[in-house]
């Protein structure tokens, strides 16, 4: 069964940054969609970034100009790459995958099938 392992996470100050990586015991190909989902304490968990199977990039609207995402297929690695962080972005983190071949091209926020155990971010003002 697949694993996915996410590590990067830290207390960070306001205005820091912290790259996330997500690694899977299989593999990331181009016909799998890639997100990471944040969930704030009280909240529930939200997609922020994704990557679909066209290799396009988005981005919920609060982190959309300070969050990248991208992926290295060889290195099984999905990454995340946040910076100017605020106090809201404190969460637990995880990454998310569908299986291979699910849809083609935008990914609904219900296709994720594989999910690791989350790691935490805490952003202190």
């Amino acid at each position: 069964q697949e694993q996915l392992v996410e590590s990067g996470g830290d207390s960070v100050q306001a205005g820091g940054s912290l790259r996330l990586s997500c690694t899977t015991s299989w593999y990331f190909d181009d016909n799998r969609c890639l997100a990471w989902f944040r969930q704030a304490p009280g909240k529930e968990r939200e997609r922020i970034a994704g990557i679909d199977t066209n290799g396009n990039s988005k981005y919920e609207n609060d982190v959309k100009g300070r969050f990248s995402t991208s992926k290295d297929n060889a290195k099984k690695t999905l990454y995340l790459q946040m910076n100017s962080l605020k106090p809201e972005d404190t969460g637990m983190y995880y990454c998310a995958a569908s299986i291979t071949g699910a849809v083609s091209g935008s990914c609904p926020r219900g296709v994720y099938r594989v999910w690791g155990q989350g790691t935490q971010v805490t952003v202190s003002s």
